[in-house]
């Protein structure tokens, strides 16, 4: 999955309806974790990082409205990423004008941990990817049979070889082969939905 997909249009057409339950539930398992990792990830202490998630969450609900789509790969995820970053701005200047900074060294190691806006943009989406395949291997993992999800996932994640995982699950060589290949078939069928046009 070298391609970050693309939220599915027709997803952020219905967050422009705040009764649509269904669409803010895949949403915010979509996307909270995302959120949630981006603002730990830059420091911000846990019970911050959940308050600034909801944040960000709310501006969405208040803006899905405006939101117009370009047709540009990535369009909604840049303009998520836009709204955490602006979180996060706010969040440490109202935290630079409570609190002094003391120097010490974990203040000075915060401070050159904190990423490049370029290699901020590309840990987002890498953790968008990441967040995205967890997300749809569990849709996948519960429809399939527990031996063929074994054989999927000791293959394509573990790094097991066929031989080995044939043998660990009782199964055949080819059997393990086609069950990587059914799960592998339902996980890009569930992303290509989301971001399916």
């Amino acid at each position: 999955m070298s391609q970050s997909p693309a939220t599915r249009p027709s997803l952020l057409l219905r967050l422009r309806d705040p009764a649509d339950q269904d669409a803010w539930k895949r949403f915010v398992e979509l996307y909270a974790p995302i959120i949630y990792w981006f603002f730990r990830k830059r420091g911000v202490q846990n019970a911050d990082a959940e308050d600034l998630t909801q944040d960000v969450l709310q501006v969405v609900a208040q803006r899905a409205e405006s939101f117009a789509p370009t047709g540009k790969q990535g369009a909604f995820r840049g303009w998520l990423y836009g709204i955490a970053q602006n979180k996060l701005r706010h969040h440490r200047a109202r935290r630079r004008r409570t609190a002094q900074g003391s120097g010490d060294t974990a203040t000075l190691e915060l401070m050159a941990a904190v990423p490049t806006a370029e290699d901020d943009a590309a840990a987002w989406e890498r953790e968008h990817e990441r967040r995205l395949f967890l997300w749809a291997s569990e849709q996948v993992r519960t429809r399939v049979d527990p031996s063929t999800w074994q054989a999927f996932w000791q293959t394509s994640v573990d790094g097991r070889s066929a031989e080995q995982v044939a043998q660990s699950l009782g199964m055949s060589v080819g059997a393990v082969y086609v069950a990587k290949s059914r799960v592998t078939a339902r996980l890009k069928a569930i992303i290509q939905e989301i971001e399916a046009d």
